[in-house]
């Protein structure tokens, strides 16, 4: 075989599954993948790519072509036929010795105490773990093959999510589903849309699995209740349709993947989605407290920027999030989480929107985060700020008009004269470009209020988006509603255009946390933080405070 790099020599030499892997591709078509210990922007114009790279051993991915179409391989480790008898002996041991000791307490718990077992098992080494206790385990020889294959099984289907496991771990992927029996398809960052080497290829494969699937996030299935949606483990959003009655190609499910740290406004910032000025103004407009939509299509990345949003939150606030799947993430330390709960009984002990949002407006949060309004739990948010509760949530709706249409329409049905409470709505789209998405916020407006003499709510467009450009226009420079008439006075300004020089200098902050490659969530919260309580003293560098040129 060619020359290879330290990193894949590492690899092959600590899993031998991926050298056996590795072997017969080269014997079968005279080449070696390339290895990449992570992917870059630039692979996705690859005209033919080969390459395998790491998601965690023993897992690997195989990206190759196949007659000019891109396919996704998993390798991972697998018994041999002959092995399999240890694998069933090694269950059968780790039941009896699960009777014998207490259930554990989380799923870090429940690994180490797989692993412990399992090294009991194969090594009869009676150690100082839980499993020394115990010597009445037949001993059950292992090569470094097996035990690495045992114990993979036995964690994919024990702790993890079945044959899902390694699309759960693979950190480039968006979306994994099946639309039906056949291929499962993935949506990958780099290289889009996959088909993957996993095949489900009858009902019975495919039901048994959605039912694990569905128990694991807690949603169990049946006839009578064939919808499951819900969050997985690691917090991917799940969605599940069980049997033929109701989809004709079979049982079918697709998984959004989370990312296992939310996007910091500096990252969304540096993705295009927006710039720097429309996040220096939302930044003061959520420290003020306004209420805020965040509207689009699916998929689009309007829980990403809710997400990214958090930071702008004072500090010490005390924040509410209500949400049919766990999918908002905040950084403060006074953050109550509240999500649904669909039980299926029709005994009526389901817990809706609605319920979460009453109980939470009983705590008096100073702001409340809903996770998608869809119906009638969007009249309690519009009561929630008619009482001085902050709301930020996410909703359907590909524009201004047509959100308040559906806002006043069925089932919703908000009086239109309520619509003034809602400060602020942002419009956001995903586009192809190329081989990749971008997802840009297309339009930022304010919502003034009602009147009857203009014909209904009166808005007034702030920033949008220049697709030609590709660049975020700021028409609200002395001229914005929201920024002199509720902030401006909040702050007591005698002359409210002060408040621009507010957003000059934010912006400045934002534009040099990129710069400076400020990323993480967490410190991007910091930073904020740090600024609320003691101003620019409080920032990790040092600004002049200027006016700032908005290019207009």
């Amino acid at each position: 075989m060619p020359q290879l790099s330290d990193y894949f020599r590492r690899a092959l030499s600590k899993n031998p599954h991926l050298q056996s892997y590795v072997r017969r591709y080269f014997d079968r078509y005279g080449e070696v993948p390339a290895y990449a210990v992570t992917l870059r922007e630039e692979m996705s114009r690859l005209k033919s790519p080969n390459l395998i790279y790491p998601i965690g051993d023993p897992l690997f991915i195989h990206i190759h072509t196949v007659e000019k179409d891109v396919r996704y391989k998993i390798i991972e480790p697998t018994l041999p036929r002959e092995s399999e008898q240890k694998y069933d002996k090694v269950v059968e041991s780790l039941l009896f010795l699960a009777q014998r000791m207490k259930e554990p307490g989380d799923r870090e718990e429940l690994i180490r105490l797989l692993d412990d077992m399992l090294l009991r098992i194969s090594s009869g080494d009676e150690g100082n773990g839980i499993a020394a206790r115990f010597s009445l385990v037949e001993k059950i020889p292992m090569s470094q093959e097996e035990l690495i294959a045992i114990r993979y099984r036995l964690y994919k289907n024990i702790v993890g999510v079945g044959i899902l496991e390694p699309f759960i771990r693979d950190p480039y992927l968006e979306d994994i589903f099946a639309s039906g029996l056949g291929p499962v398809f993935v949506m990958h960052k780099i290289f889009r849309m996959l088909k993957t080497d996993l095949i489900l290829k009858s009902d019975a494969e495919m039901d048994e699995f959605c039912q694990m699937l569905s128990e694991v996030m807690g949603r169990p299935l049946s006839d009578a209740t064939p919808i499951a949606d819900g969050t997985l483990p690691d917090g991917s959003r799940a969605n599940i349709v069980y049997s033929r009655a109701i989809s004709k190609r079979g049982s079918s499910f697709s998984v959004r993947k989370l990312p296992t740290e939310p996007l910091s406004i500096t990252k969304v910032i540096q993705l295009g989605t927006l710039d720097e000025v429309m996040a220096a103004y939302l930044w003061l407009s959520i420290e003020h407290g306004m209420n805020i939509f965040i509207c689009g299509d699916s998929a689009c990345g309007k829980t990403t920027l809710l997400n990214a949003c958090c930071a702008f939150i004072q500090p010490m606030a005390k924040v509410y999030s209500c949400e049919d799947t766990a999918e908002v993430t905040v950084p403060h330390k006074c953050w109550q989480q509240l999500t649904t709960r669909a039980t299926g009984t029709g005994r009526g002990d389901d817990i809706g929107m609605q319920d979460l949002l009453i109980s939470s407006l009983r705590s008096r949060p100073n702001y409340i985060l809903v996770g998608e309004i869809r119906g009638e739990e969007g009249s309690i948010a519009f009561q929630a700020m008619q009482t001085g509760h902050p709301v930020m949530a996410t909703f359907h709706a590909s524009s201004v008009r047509k959100m308040v249409q559906r806002l006043t329409g069925n089932p919703i049905n908000i009086p239109v004269a309520y619509i003034e409470n809602l400060n602020i709505a942002i419009i956001m789209r995903s586009f192809n470009q190329g081989n990749r998405q971008i997802r840009r916020v297309i339009e930022l407006a304010e919502i003034e209020g009602y009147s009857p003499a203009a014909g209904g709510v009166v808005l007034r467009s702030i920033f949008h988006w220049d697709p030609f450009k590709d660049a975020h226009k700021f028409k609200g420079l002395y001229n914005s509603f929201i920024l002199e008439d509720r902030i401006g006075v909040i702050l007591g300004y005698e002359d409210k255009r002060q408040i621009y020089r507010d957003l000059a200098f934010r912006a400045a902050i934002l534009r040099e946390m990129v710069k400076r490659g400020i990323f993480d969530y967490y410190e991007v919260f910091q930073v904020t933080k740090n600024f609320f309580n003691y101003g620019p003293a409080g920032l990790p560098f040092k600004l002049e405070e200027k006016k700032w040129n908005f290019g207009v």
